[in-house]
């Protein structure tokens, strides 16, 4: 894929982790988001440790807390999002959960939830039945969501194995080219509405 015109740079928002450090989940977030940036996105990471900060979601709750306002906005600015699980027990983290619970406060805007935006879904797991369940329960999420999921969605099977080295970057030459295609999906939709929205 060719690097995105200079005219606007689309936003792409990376949602995902877990409350460990440098987590595989992270570091293939990190990736996709690397590349997104190499094709001339401007990106925004939420990673394990900012969505460990966001508070239980409560919809009866009517003050945020400024994490929670600050993710909430990065979402409604953003043209594409990936999100990024760990399979817990076959469906998504809570931690992961709760951060996509809170999008319900894009109930009201004119561009409701994740409507007409691309959303890259990545999963790790221990074992690929773990992935694949994980995965179709996350696409069902972003359906709901009234985003549109990538036709790629990357599965990480962490079984006994270190994908990623400590700096960060895939070991995996196979893993690193889904990731940065499923990067590269993100941001085809983006194209299109840009195109669209500038004036002939």
């Amino acid at each position: 894929m060719n690097p995105m015109p200079t005219e606007r740079r689309p936003l792409v928002v990376g949602i995902g982790g877990t409350t460990r450090p440098n987590s595989s989940t992270e570091k293939a977030l990190k990736c996709a988001l690397e590349h997104a940036r190499d094709l001339g996105a401007e990106t925004i990471l939420f990673g394990g440790a900012e969505l460990a900060a966001l508070p239980s979601f409560n919809p009866e709750v009517k003050e945020r807390t400024a994490e929670e306002v600050a993710f909430v906005e990065a979402v409604r600015r953003a043209d594409s999002v990936i999100i990024a699980s760990p399979g817990y027990h076959g469906g998504v983290s809570g931690l992961v959960k709760n951060a996509i619970d809170l999008l319900e406060d894009l109930r009201d805007d004119t561009r409701v939830y994740l409507d007409g935006r691309a959303v890259g879904c990545i999963i790790t797991a221990a074992g690929w039945q773990g992935c694949n369940t994980t995965l179709g329960a996350l696409r069902s999420i972003v359906h709901a969501l009234r985003g549109w999921p990538t036709p790629l969605g990357v599965t990480l099977n962490t079984a006994g194995v270190s994908l990623f080295a400590e700096d960060g970057s895939c070991k995996d030459e196979g893993i690193r080219d889904a990731l940065q295609t499923l990067a590269e999906q993100s941001l085809q939709l983006c194209s299109a509405q840009l195109a669209r929205s500038v004036p002939a």
